[in-house]
């Protein structure tokens, strides 16, 4: 059924009556289309051709017969004629085909970016409350249904560090049979590889840090131990034909030495390489990175390590973090961390908010036609299952406004 709402003291718009497209509010001039057009023509209700071209999905879902109402004050093309901020959450990116990116002015955006899900390892690792194994698997399980290719399901740490990890064996023992997506664990010493590898695992992470003082508080060792230790894990899954990624924290900014000069980060990031790390993830642990200060540290370590090798890492203490993703992908990166509802944080700094929103990204790079192949809808799912569990909201703005709305509609 066709629903007609009010818009403040402005005309009232149809929507399609459609479950994948409603609803949806077409911008574009007055014009009457006829069927195969690429645009929009509003309040002619007695025209005999009321078929405007949408997309394949359209045509195959046989919408025909809808009508249109002139917007307020605003008539003009946004991306084909087509406006759509409560589409259903496709789990393919946002009609890629009609969308004609402006290169000038986006740079070279990548046509598709890997996600990589830290959620279930970074992002609980710091809850207070022991989080039971079942609700963990349970949450890797939605998260690789959601289509997320790499998952980080847990870390090989001492129970006495990181209690609420002490489950890792029997976390990795369970989704032994999931396929779909892979499944790194972050281990911090040789002892802890070995326990990972027993257990099942088949991806590695180590952990170094661009900063001596968060270093020191972090892992209790400098720098320069942190990553002799390192060379031993690396040697080990060298050995093992078993992949390792390195990650850095504290890129641009640490809670102790305040910025980060490049040089460091670039010192520690060639020491990861030589190592055999098969990618480098470059962490704003604490948040307070800009465009202004991610851009130089990208184009330093740019000369070192190869771009394809690279993965940004970006929390959101201070809302930057949509912005830097922005930025380093117009800079050629094409891995990006994230975690589901922003959990996580950093104990180590104090204020510091959770890593950026899985959906948020999964949102901004869906209106930028870069491809995920990750279900939104889905993912909002998982997101919605473990804050259920934690007993707090969603720290992820795109879940809480379709929430919003979609309960909106539903009342309509």
């Amino acid at each position: 059924m066709l629903i007609q709402k009010a818009v403040n003291k402005f005309l009232r718009w149809r929507s399609l009556g459609s479950k994948e497209f409603d609803p949806l509010l077409f911008f574009s001039k007055p014009e009457i289309l006829s069927k195969g057009g690429n645009e929009c023509f509003p309040n002619h209700k007695n025209m005999e051709n009321k078929r405007a071209f949408l997309s394949e999905s359209q045509t195959k879902h046989e919408l025909l017969n809808f009508s249109f109402y002139q917007a307020p004050e605003v008539v003009g093309h946004i991306h084909g004629a087509v406006y759509t901020p409560h589409h259903r959450y496709s789990s393919q990116h946002s009609f890629s085909h009609e969308i004609n990116i402006n290169r000038k002015l986006l740079g070279s955006i990548p046509e598709s970016v890997k996600i990589v899900e830290v959620g279930p390892r970074d992002g609980l690792q710091n809850e207070k409350e022991i989080v039971p194994t079942a609700v963990k698997v349970e949450l890797i399980k939605m998260l690789v249904s959601s289509g997320l290719p790499v998952v980080e399901a847990t870390s090989f740490v001492s129970p006495k560090w990181v209690p609420q990890l002490a489950d890792a064996k029997d976390v990795i023992s369970s989704i032994q049979g999931i396929e779909g997506s892979r499944f790194p664990v972050l281990t911090p010493n040789l002892k802890g590889f070995e326990a990972a590898v027993s257990a099942g695992a088949k991806e590695v992470a180590i952990f170094a840090a661009a900063s001596e003082s968060f270093s020191q508080s972090n892992i209790n060792c400098s720098i320069k131990d942190s990553l002799a230790r390192y060379g031993d894990v690396a040697l080990a899954a060298s050995n093992l034909s078993i992949p390792i990624r390195g990650y850095i924290s504290c890129v641009v900014g640490c809670p102790v030495e305040g910025a980060v000069p490049p040089s460091q980060v670039v010192y520690v990031a060639q020491e990861l390489l030589n190592m055999g790390c098969t990618e480098i993830s470059l962490g704003d642990t604490i948040g307070v990175g800009t465009p202004g200060t991610v851009i130089p540290m990208l184009e330093a370590v740019l000369e070192v390590v190869p771009v394809e090798k690279l993965a940004v890492h970006f929390h959101d203490t201070y809302g930057q973090a949509l912005s830097n993703i922005l930025i380093s992908l117009q800079m050629g990166i094409r891995t990006v961390d994230s975690s589901v509802s922003g959990l996580g944080g950093c104990p180590y700094a104090k204020g510091a908010s959770g890593n950026v929103a899985t959906e948020d990204v999964v949102y901004m790079l869906n209106g930028l036609g870069v491809k995920t192949n990750v279900d939104l809808r889905k993912l909002m799912l998982a997101g919605e299952f473990i804050c259920k569990h934690l007993g707090r909201p969603s720290g992820s703005k795109v879940a809480i406004a379709l929430s919003k709305t979609t309960a909106t509609a539903s009342k309509l």
